[in-house]
């Protein structure tokens, strides 16, 4: 494990960390935990489920099936990657049904490559409208995953916008503060444009060489 890191990262000012537990086993989770991280996200339901502990805070950050969210319902303190009216029905449907409300975050399509996912920005608008309207959704913010690019402007320019985006959706709903961006190669710079909340995995995971 990367302890600097983690120390590092438990001592960065108003930043929550999410850490990565894709394709880490349960017992590596416990070993996280025992660091003091509590908060865990997955990408895939079948993984999640397989690891899934109510010890443990949990996040969904992955491209998420419609039919995979009924098994979410109850389990996940936030799904991250609502980026469709479609899927946003569809946990509003499941949700109702289990008689909860399901804290959720809108994911912007931040980076023009088409093969990213995420919401695309001219039909947020819309997609805001929607979950708003939805009496078992709970709007805490945004996410992105931003360009996978060594040119850093590029990025730093993704991550502006997102936070122009979190202080527009903020003066319509104070409590959508959370900003989700910044990963493993780019949560530093992320941080310095306006994240609150960070998805490490990769690097958490590395010898630090102690």
């Amino acid at each position: 494990m990367n302890r600097k890191l983690i120390e590092e990262l438990q001592s960065t000012p108003g930043v929550d960390l999410v850490a990565v537990t894709k394709k880490h086993t349960k017992s590596e989770i416990d070993e996280l935990a025992k660091l003091g991280l509590r908060r865990f996200g997955e990408n895939r339901v079948q993984e999640f489920l397989e690891k899934y502990d109510p010890a443990y805070e949990w996040h969904i950050i992955g491209h998420l099936q419609t039919n995979k969210v009924k098994y979410l319902m109850g389990k996940t303190a936030l799904i991250e990657s609502v980026d469709s009216r479609r899927l946003a029905a569809e946990i509003e449907k499941q949700a109702a049904k289990t008689g909860i409300i399901q804290p959720i975050l809108i994911e912007i399509r931040i980076s023009d490559d088409p093969n990213k996912t995420g919401c695309p920005l001219d039909e947020y608008p819309q997609l805001l409208e929607f979950v708003l309207r939805q009496p078992h959704l709970r709007l805490d913010g945004l996410m992105c995953i931003a360009s996978h690019t060594e040119d850093q402007e590029k990025v730093a320019a993704e991550f502006d916008r997102m936070k122009e985006l979190s202080r527009d959706l903020q003066t319509r709903v104070p409590r959508a503060r959370t900003l989700s961006m910044g990963m493993s190669q780019d949560w530093r710079l992320a941080v310095q444009h306006g994240s609150n909340m960070v998805r490490i995995g990769t690097a958490l995971f590395q010898d630090s060489g102690e």
